[in-house]
């Protein structure tokens, strides 16, 4: 039998060692630390480690299929480089881009006028913010039979005295790209009208009421207090809304599956690789656009201070 001497100087041990000992800000540091390391751990194996493992795809000509993959160089970057088709989507994705801002702009005054003593200004929200919460193929569905000939679109214009049976919503490729982008704005203003109004409502009301006081119009209230207190959230919906509009997937690949001259990057890079068993130049093109996210990011990010330096 333990000697009950030892048996207390190892309950000493226990209760010195014991989590509860510790000191109140090392329990949290390992609490917090233990709560972050399992969503490190799977954003590591899920996003960082096949971005370093597609930084070496890029340099081979690995089909996906076969387990040997042969060291290339840079052939792939240069076969991209020297086809300007590889650089098309650029220009589909400017559509895109034009939507965001046309987003970011009604969902701005919308939220503006939102955070103003409107009635069920809840339920208004609450409405616009459904389209959010639906799956980007179901929205994909939903359009490609809303703009289908003689669809719900068409049978609008009919009453309104508007039809023409020519004009083809997914087919013209003139027209392709203005109705996808059309689809994106209206998936995604509802998220940004309810971030942009939470952003407001930040803003005190006393500075709003001084200024009201002081004979400011809604319009001045709104370009010299309201825009540079959402500054910050406007800087990020933006960054969120370019980098979207240059990597977006979803809905064009549901509706057309890149035809008609809807090509995105994503579907390009997606094609090449499952579709022509091309993944080292797959990876190579998904490289040159994620660098070309990163300028296009801090640029952004530079203007945006510019600007908000001015508003200051």
């Amino acid at each position: 039998m333990e000697p009950v001497e030892n048996r207390s100087k190892s309950k000493d041990l226990k209760k010195k060692f014991a989590f509860s000992s510790l000191p109140y800000k090392r329990q949290r540091d390992i609490i917090s630390i233990s709560f972050l390391f399992i969503p490190i751990l799977l954003l590591f194996v899920f996003s960082y480690l096949p971005a370093f493992a597609m930084v070496g795809y890029s340099f081979t000509d690995w089909d996906g299929i076969n387990p040997t993959k042969h060291f290339i160089g840079v052939e792939n970057y240069q076969t991209i480089f020297s086809d300007t088709s590889f650089f098309q989507p650029l220009v589909t994705s400017l559509y895109y881009l034009a939507g965001s801002f046309i987003q970011i702009g009604l969902a701005t005054v919308i939220a503006t006028l939102l955070s103003y003593q409107l009635r069920a200004k809840n339920f208004f929200k609450g409405v616009y913010f459904f389209p959010s919460l639906i799956n980007s193929v179901a929205i994909g569905f939903i359009f490609l039979f809303f703009f289908q000939p003689d669809g719900t679109l068409d049978s609008v214009l009919k009453m309104l005295g508007l039809y023409d049976p020519s004009r083809l919503w997914l087919g013209d490729p003139a027209l392709v790209n203005v109705s996808l982008a059309f689809t994106s704005v209206w998936r995604y203003i509802g998220y940004n009208i309810v971030m942009f109004a939470a952003a407001i409502q930040s803003i005190s009301p006393d500075i709003l009421e001084a200024a009201n006081v002081d004979g400011a119009n809604k319009f001045q209230q709104f370009k010299y207090i309201i825009l540079p207190g959402i500054s910050t959230i406007l800087s990020l919906q933006l960054f969120l809304a370019i980098s979207g509009a240059l990597t977006v997937f979803e809905i064009p690949y549901i509706m057309t599956e890149g035809g008609n001259g809807s090509m995105t990057f994503v579907i390009q890079a997606v094609n090449l690789a499952f579709k022509n068993q091309r993944v080292g130049l797959a990876s190579a093109l998904a490289l040159i656009l994620m660098f070309v996210t990163v300028v296009v990011s801090i640029l952004q990010k530079s203007i945006l201070k510019d600007e908000g330096e001015k508003l200051r």
